[in-house]
């Protein structure tokens, strides 16, 4: 995880907040450098979670 957190420019524990669903919203530049070192789409990182449905 460290060297991820490095070449998106996150701390180890953020990334963890992000990976452990914890995080309540992420940068587009974020979003953008994880796209980036992980080559993917932001569709491939984030699920739409009705509220109502996860409480």
């Amino acid at each position: 995880m460290g060297e991820f957190a490095e070449r998106v420019g996150l701390t180890p524990a953020n990334v963890a907040v992000l990976k452990n669903g914890r995080a309540k919203a992420v940068r587009f530049s974020t979003l953008e450098a994880m796209c980036r070192v992980l080559g993917c789409q932001p569709g491939d990182l984030l699920e739409w979670v009705d509220d109502e449905e996860a409480s």
